[in-house]
């Protein structure tokens, strides 16, 4: 039996799953997800105590934002991939996906809180600094920068984020808590409302997820640009929550949950999207390099100049291998991709990757001469970090593991 998506047909409810023995338990334990919640919180809130004491001291503090926006666009992709793997999911009916992809919910339904991490950024900009951006000062005397005075100014950029950050927290939201009613329900109309609203929320996330890569990363260094800016921001979001999306489910099997369920043939699914956007992600990023060099435009190859100077060739490098070469080849095999061990291994790779990544793009700004770990790198990455993970393991403690009443039948020993 499947489900009907005509409005004027009313279809029959799925039945649920009914055999918990076969498939382990769908729950985390409540216990277990008490204390982890506890840990990541404490972790979380001292992360973003130190960092802010790194705000109030002026010595620090250029350093301190540096590292906060690093992290907070690091955390928020790999929240907002996951709404975009439960959209994506909707949007094409897929079938194959639906134990998976309560756990992309779930990172999704965590941006409404990590929109108020924003709060930060947002204020050093309205109180009149202009340490992360230099087009927010008033001595800007650069005619380039001057030209795009109309978009590039301190009001309408917060404006802007709210609207990115309200986008975001709403269908995080919606796809969430539509999900967790049709778990009471077993209504498949709420499956027809979350198909229909698919396009939407995927053209808005496009649209959102490109111009806040334009709007909090671009813009730091605002004389230069990239069309495909927000294509690359896309490709590196949507492989990292892939890769959580991953870790996370293999942590759910070691702790014996959901057997049977998110089976080998779900992980080998998992590897092919992985491998795939691996290569889309290099096919970007070389793009973007190869038009900026060949057309050797002096204030287009300023921004990559900056990355293969002092100490930057060897992070540069190191994406080179990390993002692209080592997970490349590491999964590019059927029987890795069937390997938990080795998709494991694929998956941190990658989210370690992206980390490095947003240090790549954020960083030469701040540190032209060279990388240098700073403790205020770390107490980012632990406060923002730690809260999402605070958030994530709450709420998948909450609620059932999978959609169980998503389809007539789920699971099945593969």
């Amino acid at each position: 039996m499947s489900v009907a998506h005509n409005d004027r047909e009313a279809p029959q409810a799925p039945r649920s799953i009914d055999r918990p023995t076969e498939m382990g338990s769908l729950y985390l334990n409540k216990d277990t997800a008490s204390r982890l919640t506890l840990a990541f919180g404490a972790a979380g809130l001292i992360g973003l105590g130190l960092s802010a004491v790194g705000f109030l001291s002026e010595g620090t503090r250029p350093q301190a934002l540096f590292s906060y926006l690093t992290a907070y666009f690091f955390v928020i992709t790999l929240a907002l991939g996951g709404l975009f793997f439960a959209v994506l999911q909707h949007l094409v009916g897929a079938y194959w996906s639906v134990t998976v992809r309560r756990i992309a919910e779930t990172m999704g339904s965590t941006l409404p809180v990590m929109g108020l991490l924003f709060l930060p950024i947002g204020v050093s900009l309205a109180l009149g600094s202009s340490t992360l951006y230099p087009w927010a000062s008033h001595e800007v005397h650069n005619p380039t920068v001057l030209a795009k005075a109309g978009y590039l100014n301190v009001p309408f950029f917060l404006i802007r984020a709210a609207i990115y950050l309200i986008v975001w927290g709403v269908f995080g939201s919606i796809y969430y808590r539509r999900s967790l009613a049709l778990d009471q329900t077993g209504d498949p109309f709420i499956l027809i409302s979350l198909r229909k609203l698919s396009p939407v929320a995927t053209i808005l996330f496009a649209l959102t997820l490109t111009f806040a890569g334009f709007d909090w990363l671009m813009s730091l260094s605002p004389t230069w640009y990239s069309t495909i800016f927000g294509v690359y921001l896309f490709a590196g979001t949507t492989l990292s929550s892939m890769s959580v999306i991953v870790i996370i489910a293999l942590l759910l099997r070691r702790a014996g949950l959901l057997r049977n369920v998110i089976t080998i043939e779900h992980y080998h699914d998992l590897g092919k999207l992985i491998f795939g956007f691996i290569v889309f992600w290099t096919y970007i990023a070389f793009s973007q390099f190869f038009l900026i060099w060949y057309a050797n435009i002096p204030e287009e190859t300023e921004w990559f100049q900056r990355r293969w100077d002092g100490g930057w060739p060897a992070i540069s490098l190191l994406l080179v291998f990390g993002h692209f070469a080592i997970p490349f080849f590491v999964t590019i095999s059927r029987n890795a991709k069937r390997s938990p061990t080795i998709m494991a291994v694929a998956a941190v790779i990658l989210v370690v990757m992206h980390y490095v990544d947003m240090y790549w793009l954020v960083m030469p700004q701040l540190l032209p001469d060279g990388p240098g770990l700073s403790w205020l790198d770390l107490s980012a990455l632990i406060g923002l970090g730690g809260t999402f993970l605070a958030l994530l393991v709450r709420k998948l403690g909450s609620a059932p593991l999978i959609p169980a009443k998503d389809r007539p039948y789920i699971g099945g020993s593969q």
